[in-house]
């Protein structure tokens, strides 16, 4: 989702229909005309917010028309259009251009749904090797990213200031732990953030697990313990409220929009809103355990091709595609969407027109694709025994290692 706050949510579910998919080699002419060169072109998009009279709906109609073509576009919840996409390849009807999540990319691949953008003879050798890999399946790409959003520490200013903490000496683990005693010292509350016992529990873990050096391969290793310990300290302690355990990321939001939060972990798409929460905030990346900026997961949709019958519609697909993804539309496009940019040189002159994305451009260079390092469709069967991981130790249930423990075994059961 223009998400992080787009979820996994849609993958799980997609997951659980596969086994009653088969692979697709093709499917029919999903616009009913048989001039490919003409006509009407379908495409599938998971903004529902955006309608027909938006920036982005006339961007899809503009590029339709340069094609030469009609762009019939339809918007569907992220958490629908896996599903849908499935169902469509097996009945013969897959959009001709479809967006969608980068982790259900791996997915639709498995089910045969999607084509290579080599095959196509897309080109994405300008955009970041990390941002591409979200979609890459061994070595090879299947959509072209349209941004990528991801989770950085917005902080208050003013809560910092009076606790006499500077964002500047937050380093690490240890010098963020400090800044939060300081706050709470002070009479102000420490971080909020989201441990729900859903995808978007398992995304803001993330930074932190991997800021240990975390393998997603290996749960209970000492590396994802150590950063379940850390959150399960924080609330423990009182430096993160106890209902981060039923948090999404926007009501963790809300938290920090009180102005009483010395930091919230959120993403790139609450640069609006924290425009408006009435108080001086900054942004700074989430530390890892020793230093450095942690990695952090890419969120942000892929355009992609669904593998078609009538293999000349490509042509126009592709078309659209390039439209939709080259330099001199993605500066609006991911103004719109709020993406940073997958590409440097897009990125340089976001930055141009607006300084505050700078600390998330940083961000999305450090981050790194949940399905990525050969993972694929395995990344759900590791994420919910994660976050059930989180619940757990975090309520006091079990133990942060006993916790981990468990999710290992679930997780090598599947």
């Amino acid at each position: 989702m223009i998400s992080t706050r787009r979820t996994l949510l849609a993958a799980l579910t997609v997951a659980g229909v596969l086994a009653s998919v088969t692979a697709c080699g093709g499917g029919s002419d999903s616009s009913g005309t048989t001039d490919a060169s003409g006509g009407t072109y379908t495409f599938w998009d998971p903004y529902p917010q955006f309608d027909a009279s938006s920036p982005w709906g006339k961007r899809v109609a503009e590029c339709g028309t340069k094609a030469g073509v009609t762009v019939k576009r339809t918007a569907y919840d992220t958490t629908d259009l896996g599903n849908k996409a499935l169902l469509a390849a097996q009945q013969g009807n897959a959009p001709d251009v479809m967006m969608v999540d980068n982790p259900v990319v791996s997915t639709l691949v498995e089910a045969g749904i999607l084509n290579k953008t080599s095959d196509l003879g897309l080109d994405t050798k300008s955009i970041q090797k990390n941002i591409i890999g979200a979609g890459e399946i061994d070595g090879s790409a299947y959509g072209v990213p349209i941004g990528a959003n991801t989770l950085a520490l917005y902080y208050n200013k003013k809560v910092l200031s009076a606790a006499g903490v500077d964002p500047a000496s937050i380093k690490d683990w240890n010098s963020l732990t400090a800044a939060l005693k300081k706050v709470k010292a002070a009479g102000k509350k420490g971080i909020t953030f989201s441990a729900i016992n859903t995808e978007e529990g398992s995304f803001q873990f993330l930074p932190w697990f991997w800021g240990a050096g975390g393998d997603l391969t290996k749960l209970n290793s000492a590396k994802g313990v150590a950063a379940l310990s850390l959150w399960k300290g924080w609330v423990d302690d009182g430096l993160a409220p106890k209902d981060v355990l039923q948090n999404t990321q926007t009501t963790s939001w809300q938290e920090f929009a009180t102005g009483d939060y010395a930091f919230g972990e959120n993403g790139t798409w609450q640069l609006g809103n924290a425009d408006k929460a009435g108080f001086d905030y900054g942004v700074i990346n989430v530390p890892g355990q020793s230093g450095g900026s942690a990695p952090v997961p890419t969120g942000g949709e892929f355009v992609t091709v669904p593998v078609q019958k009538d293999t000349a519609r490509y042509d126009v697909s592709k078309k659209i595609v390039t439209c939709l993804t080259n330099d001199a539309n993605l500066l609006a496009s991911d103004t719109t969407l709020t993406y940073v940019a997958p590409t440097a040189s897009v990125q340089a002159e976001q930055v141009k027109q607006n300084p505050k994305l700078k600390p998330w451009v940083d961000a999305v260079a450090a981050a790194r694709g949940r399905t990525s390092g050969g993972l694929g469709t395995k990344y759900p069967t590791i994420s919910q025994p994660m976050w059930t991981a989180v619940q757990a130790a975090l309520s006091g249930s079990k133990s942060p290692q006993a916790a981990m423990d468990t999710a290992q075994a679930s997780a090598q059961k599947n």
